[in-house]
This record gives structure tokens, C-alpha cells and sequence, in this order.
């Protein structure tokens, strides 16, 4: 391991990190106690205390308990977009003993189907205005469903705009199996014991990667607390702050830098359900927001209002973000706004969140920046795993407090993704990279087949495995294509069976899969071909017609 980079390590702050030897949930009781009144959340000016928040949680892990069965290590599904009930879901469910499998709410029923199969999740917690999506699994494995109205919690009046799927009223669903936020919360449910410990089963995030079906990544709640607190202390986060909450709490870079870390320091966080940057302006002006997570196309939205001159946004004191290189014009105009730098890192699902993160007062552009603490991270040839120097392109392999414990259900795939050096498990994560002299790493090239569309992560191997559902494909392959906007995007190659050439359109292809696969997976671009290049082996050559698309 290189340690070149421990001439930049922040100023003040240890190379170790001790971390509580407790659970999850422990960290909402120790807010309740220390800060009771205080707003844990705001939800469009309605405000959430920490002990209200702490009673809540308790309630649904008490309904989840007795009504569901819910018993130590179980998995339960949760399937909202960003809101208050996303984050009391979460807790009652730590709270029930149970573990989290928290969903992209951009999954159809096809998807959904195989999260509950993998998991053998019997209850699951709903948004109403997709539980359409969810429903069919009543009785496929799921039991019981707990539907929630994002409006349940806009409590208070409000000038800020509301989105029309936020403040849609409540539904009167009644169906077998299936109990409203609400109605269990009247109930006053109270659970048994709180029994895990630091090594029990905490959530379990999926990703794909080079197999067709997404992978549960199993994470203790000794990992989540370690990524938690590093997140935090690394830009010297405190109990008076205010952070604006938009990216996605089922990622895991919103989950744990977004949620989970200010629950722990007990600071207040503003929950936006999607980005919208009108709404993100006035919040930070409104909340004298200090910190924030934003991916970079949502700071070239930000910055592209015509009226971003008008709002204050001098109490931002740091942004933070990953998933995809910061533009260089993009991260100055920044700076010559609200005087602070984008400070990127980078993380996987695997690690439940970073494992490289700039020091923020010596960062470099579009770039990884520096392995966190008590992380050995390493650029190897991927041949037979030895360093390489400064310069050199490697995959990226890791060893660190917060590496998964492997795939839920895949011993195969697990093996397949660790590899032991100098008699130290390590992490391999596909992604190929560079150091340069100052030990800093910069992403290159991937090793593996994904593309990253607007900060989502597209496996092709999964986009081509709901491909093959429709009945006109015979073989189809998915690659990334430049955009403009999205930086990347997805693009199919398909070859018709016989039957249906000449009778289908690519438009067609592309309609069939908006209605069968989240948005953010959908090929914008559909090219029929009449074959696709294969080995002698018949094995697709999907980087010749990747490299293909590079040279157009």
C-alpha cells in the first residue's frame, strides 16, 4: 500500500476511526435523549422532532412485529421516494430486529418480483402512488404491504410548492394484507427487546454488475455505523448543522451521508422526495442550509436557473457529491458562487458509500480523491494483483472496515469479487483507475460492463435480461452511449427473430421497456442489427461494439 497520500490527510483529523460498538438504532435512542425537541426533519416546513421520530419508529417496528410476524434478521422490503416516512420505515424496521432492503422507486413489478423472491421478504413498506407496482406480490410471496401518503406529513401550512404526488391525499386502499401509515400508527404497536448487535444484519442495498440479476449486498451494523461516522467527521459535520437531503436514500451515498449521518450527530436535515432546483435554492435560503450531497448534472441544474442570483446561498459552507466527474467550468462557476469547492469521492454499494473522499481543503478536480480512514485501497493489475506505481492504469481492489460481508444467497458471485493479498481480503471493484504522485486516485475505464447515466448505475447484463422478455428479441446487447446531458446513456443492440422484421420499431422496443423496467434503465437509443459479433466460442463481443460507439 502507498502512502503518499497521508501528506494531504485533513488537518486535525485521525488516520484511525474508533466507531461504537452498537447497533443502528442506538443512535436514534441517543438523539431522542440528547436532543428531544429538536427538528430531526423538515418535510416542506413540516417539522419531525428526534423524539417524535424515535416514538414513530417504534410503532411501525411494533406493527411490524405483531401484525407482519417480522422476527430477528428478516428481511422487509421499502419501496418510497425520499420523505419522513422513508426514514422512520428504515429505523422501525432496525428497530423490529429486521433488515433493510431498500428499493429504487423507479422498479416496475417485474423487477420487484425478484427482490422479494431473493430476499423471502413477507412484508414490505409502500408509497401509494407506487403501490401499483408492489401489489402483485400479494400473495407471491408478500403478506403484508403498509401503504403511506407522502401527505401524512404535511402537517403544517406551507408556501413552498408542493409536488402533486407529495400532496395527494390519502387513498382508502382496502384490500386483505393490506394496512395504511396511519390506521398502524393509531394502533400504538410496542415491540419486544432491541436484540442485534454490531454483526447482525443491518440492510442490504442491490447491485447488479456482470450478471443479469441484481445482488444483495449484505451489510452488518457494524459496517453501516463505520461508513456513518466517516462520512460525517470527514467534513467535520456537527450537531447545529443543516443539510439539504435529496439524493436518493435507497443509494447508498444518500442513505448514509444524507440520513443516517445526521440521525447520528443529531442535526437537522431538510428531505426534498426528487431534485428540483427552485425548491433546493429556497430551501438553502429559507433553512440556512450548510451542507449538501448533489450528484454533478444536479449543480449544473442548480447553476443554470436564470434566478440563482437572487436567492442567498451564502450559508453554504461545503457540497459533496460522486457518481460521475465534475465538469471543470461547472466546479468554478460554483466556486465563484457560494466560495466553496465540490469536493467528490467515491464509494460502491459494496462499501455501503465512500471509500475515497478529497480533503476538502486540498481537493482535486474530477477526481476519486484520497482512501478514507483505516481504508487500504490499492491500484492492481488485474492479471495477478500486484501494485502498480503512480501513473499506471490498475483496478481498483480494497480492504476496509466497511466491505460488504459478500451477496446475499451467491456464495459464487462473492467468491468471485474478493481476492485475498498479503493475506488480506480485498475487495475487487472493476473499476479501473490511476494514483498520481501525490497518491490521490483518478478513475479511467471500467473493467466491468455499467454504465452511468446522470449518476444512476445501469448494469447492461440486467437492462438485457428484461430485453429478452419481449417476444420480437432474439439476442440483444447493451452498451453506453455519449450524451450531452446524462454524460452517458443507454443504447440496445438488437437483433429481430425473423418473424418480426420489418413489423417492429425501434421506437416500439423503446415504449415496451419504459412500461417493463425503471426510466433510468430504459435504452434511449434502440439500432437493429442483422447479427451480433460473438468468439469462436459464441461469446458476445460487446466491447467491439462499444469501442464502435466511441469512434461515432
Amino acid at each position: 500500500m502507498s502512502y503518499r497520500h497521508l501528506a494531504f490527510w485533513p488537518e486535525g483529523q485521525s488516520q484511525h476511526l474508533g466507531v461504537p460498538q452498537t447497533n443502528m438504532f442506538y443512535n436514534a435512542e441517543v438523539s431522542a435523549t440528547r436532543y428531544p425537541d429538536k427538528p430531526y426533519m423538515l418535510f416542506y416546513d413540516t417539522a419531525i422532532s428526534f423524539a417524535e421520530f424515535k416514538d414513530e419508529a417504534e410503532r411501525i417496528a411494533g406493527y411490524l412485529e405483531q401484525v407482519c410476524h417480522v422476527k430477528k434478521g428478516d428481511r422487509v422490503l421499502l419501496y418510497m421516494q425520499n420523505s419522513p416516512q422513508f426514514v422512520l420505515a428504515y429505523y422501525g424496521i432496525l428497530r423490529a430486529n429486521a433488515v433493510v432492503v431498500p428499493i429504487n422507486p423507479m422498479n416496475l413489478t417485474n423487477e420487484l418480483r425478484h427482490y422479494a423472491r431473493d430476499t423471502g421478504a413477507t412484508a414490505a413498506i409502500v408509497a401509494q402512488d407506487i403501490f401499483a407496482q408492489m401489489a402483485p406480490l400479494l400473495g407471491d410471496g408478500l403478506e403484508q404491504i403498509l401503504v403511506t401518503a407522502y401527505s401524512d406529513y404535511l402537517k403544517r401550512p406551507t408556501d413552498l410548492k408542493v409536488p402533486d404526488f407529495v400532496s395527494a391525499v390519502r387513498l382508502p386502499l382496502q384490500r386483505a394484507g393490506v394496512t395504511l401509515w396511519s390506521d398502524m400508527l393509531e394502533r400504538h404497536l410496542q415491540p419486544g427487546p432491541l436484540s442485534v448487535g454490531p454483526d447482525d444484519l443491518c440492510v442490504m442495498p442491490y447491485t447488479s454488475g456482470s450478471t443479469g440479476h441484481p445482488k444483495g449486498c449484505m451489510h452488518t451494523h457494524r459496517t453501516v455505523m463505520w461508513s456513518t461516522i466517516a462520512s460525517m467527521q470527514w467534513f467535520n459535520a456537527h450537531q447545529d448543522g443543516v443539510s439539504l437531503s435529496v439524493l436518493p436514500f435507497f443509494h447508498v451515498t444518500g442513505m448514509q451521508g444524507s440520513m443516517n449521518g445526521p440521525l447520528y450527530h443529531g442535526s437537522t436535515m431538510v428531505v426534498l422526495p426528487r431534485w428540483d432546483r427552485e425548491m433546493a435554492a429556497e430551501c438553502i435560503q429559507r433553512y440556512r442550509i450548510e451542507s449538501m450531497q448533489l450528484i454533478s448534472t444536479m449543480v449544473v441544474d442548480l447553476l443554470a436557473n436564470p434566478a440563482i442570483a437572487d436567492y442567498d446561498l451564502s450559508s453554504v459552507r461545503g457540497m459533496r457529491g460522486g457518481g460521475a466527474a465534475m465538469p471543470e467550468a461547472v466546479a468554478q462557476k460554483l466556486g465563484d458562487l457560494i466560495g466553496v469547492p465540490y469536493v467528490e469521492g467515491y464509494g460502491m454499494s459494496e462499501t455501503i458509500a465512500a471509500t475515497h473522499i478529497n480533503p476538502a481543503d486540498r481537493p482535486k478536480k474530477q477526481c476519486l480523491g484520497i482512501p478514507i480512514y483505516d481504508v487500504d485501497a490499492r491500484v492492481v493489475d488485474p492479471a495477478d494483483f500486484h501494485e502498480l506505481p503512480a501513473g499506471e492504469v490498475g483496478e481498483i481492489v480494497i480492504h476496509a472496515p466497511h466491505v460488504m460481508l459478500g451477496y446475499w444467497n451467491n456464495p459464487q458471485a462473492s467468491a468471485e469479487v474478493f481476492v485475498e493479498i498479503e493475506g488480506k481480503r480485498f475487495l475487487r471493484t472493476g473499476d479501473l483507475a490511476r494514483t498520481d504522485e501525490d497518491g490521490y486516485f483518478f478513475m479511467v475505464d471500467r473493467l466491468k460492463r455499467m454504465i452511468n447515466a446522470s449518476g444512476f448505475k445501469v448494469w447492461p447484463a440486467e437492462v438485457e435480461a428484461l430485453l429478452y422478455q419481449h417476444p420480437a428479441i432474439q439476442e440483444a446487447c447493451v452498451i453506453a452511449a455519449r450524451d450531452a446531458k446524462r454524460g452517458e446513456t443507454v443504447k440496445a443492440v438488437v437483433v429481430l427473430r425473423q418473424a418480426y422484421r420489418g413489423q417492429v420499431s425501434e421506437q416500439e422496443i423503446m415504449d415496451w421497456a419504459h412500461a417493463n423496467m425503471a426510466a433510468y434503465k430504459v435504452p434511449r437509443i434502440v439500432e437493429f442489427v442483422a447479427a451480433l459479433p460473438k468468439s469462436s466460442t459464441g461469446k458476445l463481443l460487446w466491447r467491439e461494439l462499444q469501442e464502435q460507439e466511441k469512434v461515432i
